[in-house]
């Protein structure tokens, strides 16, 4: 096994740009996720991308084992939870990325390093501190580590963001861009927004569930396995190939499963193993070559009943599926629960519960179902089987008019931190203002005297003879209307620090807001009235022992009321124990 540096350059000539790694032309033809890397190499794959550097020793021997390369990630913070104006956060940051390409930049399976994914938002208007921020990291990274490229990946290609890329980040090697729906023209509206630089399509795929058509009752409708393996193709046709001279390649999205708008909606393997028309396409474009056994393709699933019911009814579907290679399949219809918050962020979505028991009479063709005496949203899926690990999927939301049921909670594992330098990206996020929240300023890492680590929370409120308050939410911005939540079960204190800047001034913390006149209440409620602050941190504990913490939409909260004076407040280290 090779053991020694490699050495990758992107190379520009009169053709355009191309790489070469240890001298030889490379070409990107991977997929990121954390499936086997073996199985990737085997399907003609030559590199993997990772999101951050948290696992990147056993990324980098995986790949090293299987013979592809990684393109290293380096989280970096996202502008809603990141201060980029903050100077010594950003300088911290910096430092981090220095230490990471420093500890991996002589491993062989290093091929570039991608700064940052999607931190500047989805907004037409991008934050140029963000693209300082991102030059000074490059320009530090260059002289750690010369043998390999930088890039920075972006969630499409709006507004300003590849002009201000240019303007400001000139360290940048190349620019990563994420595109699902917009895949097949994402190399020319990149050219039409300025684009210079070679780029990577870092992510691409089927249309995302932001990107399609919605129910009635808002939940998106998911293209079957055989469309979306259509979708890569035509991605991978019209921006990597047809964009030779200027994309160093690309990068599938997912190369395993994940748990987001649905269960099957991004993956190329699903959760048993099986694999998808999307891997059979990949691979075929790869290799030049299709598998010799494809998998199964799905023609049509349609309802011969309505998709929406009332609780008790039964609801009648029929699939059109067959082999390529004639070969018997077989068909498992599952009716689930609908998640409650659609992310797209790459954060973890709660799996939604599943119904086997509500299946009433199924074949290879058709399936009756009973819904659930429980109102709401539910999705009936079909999973096709060839026998040869090769699969196929599809799905039909649903819904039944009756009463909601509250979802069970997400476990967590004690202590869980509501707040501190840990909890990055954090589950409750500070969304829920109150009172006069025009007088209210929130500075998330704020580095004055911070109980533990470098930063804490600090509150400036300014508004005379008035109120207001925070609430740290799960989902953000709810107030009692989605069902999703968070089980705190076998937390017996709420415990945090707080200090003012002059002493003595007053403060209310609580948690469990949403009471029963809500449709989604939390499940229990607890407070701290009038705390009078010192200069000093102090710790401070809201007892839970005998609490129902199974279902918790609001776990903490303070408000706070002034006369004449302005008041200033800091919080830190806020957890659940």
């Amino acid at each position: 096994m090779d053991n020694a540096p490699s050495v990758v350059k992107i190379v520009k000539s009169p053709s355009g740009y191309s790489m070469t790694r240890n001298g030889q032309p490379y070409f990107i033809m991977g997929a990121g996720g954390t499936a086997s890397r073996v199985q990737l190499a085997a399907s003609g794959g030559n590199s993997t991308r990772t999101w951050g550097a948290d696992n990147l020793e056993k990324d980098l021997a995986e790949a090293q084992k299987a013979g592809i390369t990684v393109t290293a990630g380096i989280w970096l913070g996202h502008k809603d939870v990141f201060d980029y104006g903050n100077e010594a956060l950003v300088a911290k940051q910096l430092q981090m990325c220095k230490d990471v390409v420093t500890k991996y930049k002589d491993h062989p399976s290093i091929l570039m390093w991608a700064i940052g994914n999607e931190m500047d938002g989805y907004e037409a208007k991008t934050d140029p501190r963000i693209w300082k921020a991102i030059n000074d990291i490059c320009v530090a990274v260059k002289k750690i580590d010369p043998n390999h490229p930088t890039i920075s990946v972006v969630a499409e290609v709006v507004g300003d963001r590849i002009e201000k890329m240019h303007e400001l980040c000139p360290a940048l090697d190349a620019i990563g861009i994420n595109s699902y729906r917009g895949g097949t023209t994402i190399g020319d509206r990149y050219k039409k927004a300025g684009g210079k630089k070679p780029f990577v399509l870092t992510e691409f795929g089927p249309p995302g569930s932001w990107e399609l058509e919605k129910t009635p009752w808002g939940a998106p409708i998911e293209p079957t396995s055989t469309e979306k393996a259509e979708s890569y193709r035509a991605s991978y046709m019209a921006s990597v190939m047809g964009q030779k001279g200027l994309c160093l390649g690309s990068y599938a999205f997912l190369w395993g499963h994940k748990q987001e708008a649905t269960a099957t909606w991004f993956g190329m393997i699903l959760p048993d193993g099986k694999h998808v028309g999307a891997l059979d396409v990949m691979t075929e474009l790869w290799t030049g070559k299709a598998p010799k056994n494809l998998c199964p393709k799905i023609n049509s699933l349609k309802l011969v009943t309505a998709n929406r019911v009332k609780p008790g009814e039964q609801v009648s579907a029929e699939l059109s599926a067959s082999d390529p290679e004639g070969d018997p399949i077989k068909v498992r219809w599952l009716l689930t629960g609908e998640t409650a918050v659609y992310l797209t962020a790459g954060q973890d979505e709660p799996v939604p519960p599943a119904f086997p028991d509500a299946l009433v009479s199924s074949t290879n063709s058709k399936a009756t179902v009973k819904m659930p005496a429980a109102g709401g949203a539910y999705r009936l899926f079909a999973y096709v089987d060839d026998g040869k690990n090769g699969a196929a999927v599809a799905n039909i939301p649903l819904y039944v008019d009756g009463p909601l049921a509250v979802q069970k909670g997400r476990p967590v594992k004690l202590p869980f931190a509501v707040y501190d330098e840990a909890s990055n990206p954090p589950v409750f996020i500070a969304s829920g203002w109150i009172g006069n929240t025009k007088a209210m300023a929130l500075k998330l890492d704020s580095k004055s005297n911070p109980h533990s680590g470098s930063t804490c929370t600090e509150i400036t409120f300014t508004g005379k003879d008035d109120w207001g308050g925070i609430i740290w939410q799960y989902p953000a911005n709810d107030w009692g209307d989605l069902p999703d939540c968070m089980d705190l079960s076998g937390a017996k204190s709420l415990s945090f620090w707080l200090r003012g800047e002059l002493g003595g001034e007053e403060v209310s913390v609580n948690f469990g807001l949403l009471g029963k006149d809500k449709k989604f209440p939390d499940s229990a409620t607890g407070a701290l009235a009038n705390i009078k602050l010192t200069q000093g941190w102090t710790q401070h504990k809201i007892n839970l022992a005998g609490k129902d913490l199974s279902k918790i939409k609001t776990a903490y909260g303070f408000t706070v009321a002034t006369k004449q004076n302005a008041v200033k407040f800091f919080i830190d280290d806020v957890k659940y124990e």
